[in-house]
């Protein structure tokens, strides 16, 4: 089963959010399981810097008047996979990010690049012959690669089967009209029975419609997304393909995410050895600037975006009662610039009980859920999640609202669970660690609960095989 997997980026060469976490993983999985994968991302400077080597694979010529495009092949001993890369310089080639500048701004042609990257993915799926190489299926994941069903769909060749992944709903990949005649997609594609979303194309769309299959990155998600509630209003659509439409849940690198053997935390541990978790908790202290008390507090976590989808509001206006209890916060993230400021300003109100450290940094994201209690996971909706994935695996019970992924992942013996969008339900849950946190012996047996919980890839990499061979003809077995 050969399968081109798609994705805008992939951890540890590139990474955004959940997609790159995913990307980077879920195909090493599937390798394990048989697949013969091929992972296609873009040519972006940092991945080219990232990588040991580079080869050039095939050129496709000028696309979209853009210049050649090559695909290259990359060789990273991070990223143990076949990397192929869409190399086209006056796309990709560029300072800042995959999808901003280095102020932080949308670049303004990102239409036209990964509507050139869609495409040389669906010239991939067709023309094997230039690699040697025919995919079976072409597993798409959000809609920086919605567009490859629908270049299918307008050569009309024989083509391969196409999954489409929604990591989340909200990111659409809007663009005004004019795109399509800048790409050469012809006008009957812009319908509200294809691209067309509230008059502008939508590259998601493009994805939801055409593909062959779709899927989201939690069962909960998977009946989320249609309803009028958390659809984007494209609930109709969804729920007219739910035949179609499949939950499955992400995984996590336990190699990466593994607290026995991690070298960025104090002290390594394990379920059976909670007293040595407990040795990293006053180093977190002492690096975020917070006193280590005795007798022991309770100290929640937040590692996150802070934006209003993560509940970050919502956390601020429940706090104050919470630390007048006693109990200590420390928060790694960045956001939007009030909810950063508000922090800021909370914690000169209450120095010796919240720390915030405004940005990320990897290694202190490990050493904060090895050292924290309880992991805040507060999030409006959440497709999967999967920083309470971590806390589980790392001891720190995650309070978290049931929606998503999260409500796929915490139950009431690992975690702790609020259900409504308000303040006092989030109020209401963090009092329960209070009183929970009083029976040590309790808790402690539900941390080894929580460590127990099988959390990484395989068991997704063996559902999504079996969502890959369902599309596949049973009478040959590929699609060439």
């Amino acid at each position: 089963m050969r399968v081109l997997f798609v994705s805008s980026e992939a951890h540890p060469l590139v990474k955004t959010g959940g997609l790159g976490d995913v990307a980077g993983a879920l195909p090493q999985a599937l390798v394990a399981e048989g697949v013969d994968v091929r992972l296609l991302i873009p040519a972006y400077r940092q991945v080219l810097d990232h990588l040991d080597t580079v080869e050039p694979l095939i050129s496709l010529g000028d696309q979209l008047g853009m210049g050649e495009v090559r695909v290259l092949q990359g060789v990273s001993h991070a990223l143990p996979l076949s990397i192929w890369l869409v190399d086209c310089p006056v796309l990709f080639d560029r300072p800042g990010g995959p999808y901003q500048d280095q102020q932080g701004v949308d670049w303004v042609d990102n239409g036209l690049r990964f509507a050139l990257f869609s495409r040389v993915a669906a010239l991939l799926g067709v023309t094997g012959r230039l690699t040697g190489w025919y995919p079976d299926l072409i597993h798409l994941n959000d809609w920086q690669s919605g567009l490859v069903p629908v270049w299918l769909r307008q050569w009309g060749a024989s083509r391969p089967a196409t999954l489409f992944t929604i990591h989340n709903l909200q990111y659409q990949g809007l663009f005004p009209k004019t795109l399509m005649s800048e790409i050469g997609l012809p006008d009957h594609f812009y319908d509200m029975h294809g691209l067309e979303y509230h008059q502008q194309l939508s590259m998601l769309k493009g994805g939801l419609y055409y593909a062959d299959r779709l899927s989201t990155v939690s069962p909960t998600y998977a009946l989320e997304v249609q309803s009028e509630e958390m659809g984007e209003g494209l609930n109709g659509l969804l729920s007219d393909r739910r035949e179609q439409l499949v939950g499955i849940l992400n995984g996590i690198d336990t190699r990466i995410w593994d607290p026995q053997h991690d070298p960025d935390i104090a002290a390594p541990f394990d379920k059976e050895r909670l007293d040595e978790r407990d040795r990293n908790r006053a180093p977190l202290l002492i690096e975020m600037g917070l006193p280590v008390t005795e007798p022991r507090v309770p100290l929640f976590g937040l590692v996150s975006r802070l934006v209003p989808q993560k509940g970050v509001d919502l956390l601020l206006a429940a706090l104050p009662e919470v630390l007048e209890s006693g109990a200590q916060l420390v928060v790694l993230g960045s956001g939007m610039p009030l909810l950063e400021q508000q922090l800021r300003q909370m914690q000169q109100q209450w120095p010796t009980q919240l720390a915030v450290w405004v940005g990320y940094s990897e290694p202190l994201a490990h050493r904060l859920v090895a050292g924290v209690d309880v992991l805040l996971v507060p999030s409006r909706f959440e497709p999967c999640g999967l920083t309470q994935m971590y806390a589980l695996r790392y001891g720190a019970l995650p309070l978290v609202r049931k929606t998503g992924g999260l409500a796929d992942t915490v139950d009431e013996q690992s975690g702790f669970l609020f259900e409504e969008v308000s303040v006092e339900s989030l109020r209401g849950a963090m009092n329960q660690v209070l009183d929970a946190f009083q029976d040590q012996a309790a808790w402690r047996e539900r941390q080894q609960y929580a460590m127990g919980r099988a959390l990484d890839w395989s068991r997704s990499a063996k559902q999504y095989k079996a969502v890959y061979q369902q599309l596949l003809p049973t009478d040959t077995g590929s699609m060439k």
